[in-house]
């Protein structure tokens, strides 16, 4: 009997991978409006123009004296004053040499053109009873000293929220600032997430002494439940489906029609056991990539037909997308790919990360042929470490690492050289 040959694919380029991913996701065209308090994270739908000035009137940005700079020529300068203005309170016209008593955000009175911090005055004691309060002003002032203008943050009129945008505390903070208590957001994207593979099981379920033989925990479920709730996704977690056609092909149909993607990890090689590709290929269309990239390499996109439930119009597609199974693989493609994939869904503008220009602080004599992308963490010197253990199976160089080194194919690292860095900071927000 002759033994079967295989063909040897070549590896798709990361970017071009990302690109043909992204020529799928047409944004979602559904919206909901949202409490501002609601919004963190979520993306914007419409673009914000402001009613109104921010700050709506000159106001002080110091506790201390609005002035007439022209009134003061010299330190030591005496003002009568005259009047006494908190914040929410407008007070009269101030005229030659006088001076109002003002706090921080009240309304700068009509006639002064700065503010003297108190910390540069001396009150002075009335000479007699009756007589008008006096201040020493031991500095002279010029116009505009700690004065906040009208319009000086927003003016009337202006675009200062963009659809797209995706929203954090301080543009919440912005939105409010402008009176707004509800923004107008992109959906949540649905998504269905389960894991295939008989060896997986549920930490709760079986103590780790009494594992069976060949069997690990479900650590992929863990993580990629948090990365879609952090991107704003709502989750449906349908646990871990049996390494079996059937039963992969009614967990497909099931969540088709329920949501916009199905997201599994495991399954998307070629092997005998693996059923995702038969059972989508089934139901849909299935392209199962190799990239050239490590952690990584095989990844899957297709759709799943509807079959028109949930609302949903029968014959369409919903999305599938399916990772590899081994965890940093898992964890690596997805900040990679399903990350951007995701945020265009919701008609994100901004879907990667600013590299940072980094010192390795460490060196590596050959690089692997494949794009790599190495766990590394900043130290005290500002220069990157390298996790010891770049295996695709060790979850604790994610947890070591503050980042990627993105290394292109067979390239060497030099201490000291300056290599590109993807920080979680960013790839996790």
């Amino acid at each position: 009997m002759t033994a079967p040959t295989f063909t040897r694919v070549p590896l798709m380029p990361l970017d071009d991978a990302l690109a043909a991913l992204l020529a799928q996701a047409t944004p979602l065209a559904a919206t909901e409006l949202l409490s501002t308090f609601e919004a963190d994270g979520r993306v914007l739908a419409e673009d914000i123009t402001s009613a109104l000035h921010v700050p709506p009137h000159d106001n002080s940005s110091m506790d201390g004296y609005a002035v007439r700079s022209a009134d003061i020529a010299q330190s030591g300068t005496v003002l009568r004053v005259t009047q006494r203005i908190p914040a929410g309170q407008f007070g009269q016209p101030l005229a030659a040499g006088e001076a109002a008593r003002i706090f921080t955000g009240a309304a700068v009175p009509a006639g002064a053109d700065a503010v003297v911090m108190q910390e540069d005055t001396v009150a002075l004691e009335p000479e007699s009873a009756g007589d008008v309060p006096r201040v020493q002003i031991n500095t002279v002032p010029a116009p505009g000293l700690w004065v906040r203008y009208a319009g000086e943050d927003v003016t009337q009129g202006s675009v200062v929220l963009r659809q797209g945008q995706r929203l954090g505390p301080a543009s919440l903070g912005l939105a409010a600032s402008l009176g707004l208590a509800q923004l107008r957001v992109a959906a949540r994207p649905r998504v269905a997430l389960f894991s295939t593979g008989d060896e997986l099981v549920m930490p709760g379920d079986v103590a780790p002494q009494d594992m069976p033989p060949g069997t690990i925990y479900n650590s992929n479920r863990y993580f990629l439940r948090a990365l879609l709730q952090r991107l704003g996704c709502e989750v449906s977690d349908l646990g871990i489906v049996p390494d079996q056609r059937a039963t992969t092909i009614a967990a497909l149909k099931t969540a088709a029609d329920h949501h916009d993607l199905i997201l599994t990890s495991g399954g998307v090689s070629v092997g005998e056991e693996d059923h995702i590709k038969p059972a989508v290929q089934h139901l849909g269309r299935l392209d199962l990539w190799q990239i050239g990239m490590k952690p990584g390499k095989p990844f899957a996109h297709g759709w799943v037909q509807r079959d028109g439930g949930a609302g949903v119009d029968a014959g369409s597609g919903c999305h599938f997308i399916g990772l590899p199974g081994n965890p940093v693989s898992s964890f690596v493609t997805f900040l990679l790919l399903v990350r951007p994939f995701l945020l265009q869904l919701q008609g994100a503008q901004q879907l990667g990360v600013t590299p940072l220009a980094l010192p390795a602080h460490f060196t590596l004599a050959r690089g692997d042929k494949r794009r790599e992308f190495l766990r590394a963490r900043r130290n005290a010197q500002g220069g990157l470490e390298l996790y010891p253990n770049q295996s695709a199976g060790v979850l604790t160089s994610a947890v070591w690492s503050d980042g990627l080194i993105d290394n292109p194919p067979g390239g060497s690292i030099a201490h000291g050289q300056i290599v590109s860095f993807l920080p979680f900071s960013e790839l996790l927000a």
